[in-house]
């Protein structure tokens, strides 16, 4: 189901095996952007569907299965591509490049550009207020975080701080359906929670009847994803890394997800 508010609307693509891309529609203008391209085909279907023209392709980061499908559907649609000006080398060819801070307008609804390094150096997040959600491909996902391909643990740790600042309320739409398999290793750093353990219920049930489990929402995020939890006590002592600092806690989380 799509996710509607009074300023937008949000749908969610599923995508090759796993991924998700998303669509962000301006109600008031028709203007509709597209957060990742890994596939052109169920893109240009979820737009026919709702009589919709893309405008713009928002990119998040270099890898393939994020903007595979790019150039087709500039060819097919004219839209603008917005992504990182650090990482533009490995981006297809960019109409507008961005940074920290930097705005993205569609339509009527602003976004801001946050730099989320980590899984890769260069990754961006787009945080769109009035829509209430955060685009955040394989930085902060559903019950985990991307794997550290190119960024360091303190990088990842100050991407997802970040993104934990943003307010409760907001849908944090990541690129791929991990969840239950997030959600098992969640378990082994925090297996007394019981609001993971209500939430990894609701996901088994989810992922039995076929329904996504993207997007989440921040808050969900906050009490539940360990690797947002990094700081919490409890999870260092879990670990057996009292008094530890939450960059190393975290670290360690992540050494065990890579593991699991």
């Amino acid at each position: 189901m799509p996710e509607i508010t009074p300023s937008a609307e949000i749908v969610t693509v599923p995508c090759l095996q796993d991924n998700y891309a998303f669509l962000l529609h301006d109600n008031d203008t028709g203007a509709t952007a597209l957060i990742d391209a890994p596939e052109a085909d169920p893109i240009h279907t979820a737009l026919e569907a709702r009589g919709w023209t893309l405008t713009d392709i928002l990119i998040t980061h270099h890898h393939w299965d994020h903007v595979d499908a790019v150039t087709d559907l500039r060819t097919t649609t004219g839209a603008r591509v917005w992504g990182a000006r650090a990482d533009a080398a490995r981006l297809p060819p960019l109409d507008h490049a961005l940074a920290e801070g930097d705005t993205v307008r569609i339509g009527a609804l602003e976004g801001r550009v946050m730099d989320v390094s980590g899984h890769t150096v260069g990754h961006i997040a787009y945080h769109f207020p009035t829509a209430g959600a955060v685009f955040t491909a394989d930085s902060l996902m559903a019950l985990g975080c991307g794997r550290l391909f190119e960024g360091t643990a303190e990088q990842m740790w100050h991407s997802l701080s970040k993104l934990a600042a943003l307010p409760p309320d907001t849908l944090v739409c990541s690129g791929h359906e991990y969840t239950q398999s997030n959600a098992r290793f969640a378990l082994t750093i925090d297996p007394e929670n019981a609001a993971l353990i209500s939430r990894v219920e609701a996901i088994d049930r989810a992922r039995a009847a076929g329904q996504a489990t993207v997007p989440s929402i921040l808050r969900d995020e906050l009490a539940t994803n360990p690797f947002l939890r990094a700081s919490q006590p409890g999870i260092a002592d879990r670990l057996g890394m009292a008094n530890a600092d939450p960059v190393s806690v975290f670290a360690e989380i992540r050494a065990r997800k890579d593991r699991f």
